[in-house]
């Protein structure tokens, strides 16, 4: 088949109704994403129903009323610019956002966004262990310049609980060992440091340690 026959055969998908017609270009996109020479996520954003996409539970992120105001209004006059970050979860059989959480609310939230994407929310999928996709979520929040402190210390706590070291955790979310231990500091759970060797505070020197022997 050459390119204008595909062309010609995508054209005749405009006779199906809204639904069909998205499940039909989501087998498209999925079918590009496969062959596309970047394995980038963005080479196959999918639409899929708005009520299969959930919260994670870790976001650090936090965005004000202004702030939301002003990212509908966005998705109003510009339309979805930018997908949703999901991995699917196969247990749950629900998309679970890793980055995106307020344009998934904002398409969820408003009527008018709602009926102009026909119930639908435009995504794009990872597939990574639980503490990767937590640090991806920060990634994204802290190339943003935002994310909450006190999000930070879960997410940490959920890191070390999911054995990364110290090191791991500042590699994976972009920071030096101190920030990676003061949040832990912050965070005053025990079982965090549990691993860390610590050197002695002071040590006597040879003629004080002769007198206490004395």
């Amino acid at each position: 088949m050459n390119l204008d026959d595909l062309e010609s055969g995508i054209q005749e998908l405009a006779s199906l109704a809204p639904e069909e017609r998205i499940a039909a270009i989501n087998r498209l996109m999925a079918a590009i994403g496969a062959i596309h020479p970047n394995s980038d996520p963005v080479s196959s954003v999918r639409w899929v129903p708005a009520e299969m996409v959930e919260a994670n539970d870790y976001n650090p992120n936090a965005v004000m009323p202004p702030e939301m105001r002003l990212l509908y209004l966005s998705i109003k006059e510009d339309g979805y610019t930018q997908p949703i970050v999901v991995f699917w979860d196969e247990d749950r059989k629900r998309y679970i956002v890793v980055d995106g959480f307020h344009r998934n609310r904002i398409g969820k939230e408003y009527r008018d966004i709602r009926e102009r994407t026909h119930g639908h929310l435009p995504v794009v999928i990872i597939q990574k262990s639980l503490a990767e996709r937590m640090a991806s979520t920060v990634r994204h929040n802290r190339a943003r310049g935002k994310h909450a402190v006190l999000g930070m210390v879960d997410l940490v706590v959920h890191l070390v609980k999911e054995g990364l070291s110290d090191g791991e955790i500042g590699k994976q979310l972009g920071m030096d060992a101190d920030e990676v231990w003061r949040l832990k500091q912050t965070a005053g759970i025990p079982d965090l440091f549990k691993h860390r060797s610590y050197s002695r505070s002071w040590i006597l020197a040879p003629e004080e340690s002769r007198e206490e022997e004395a």
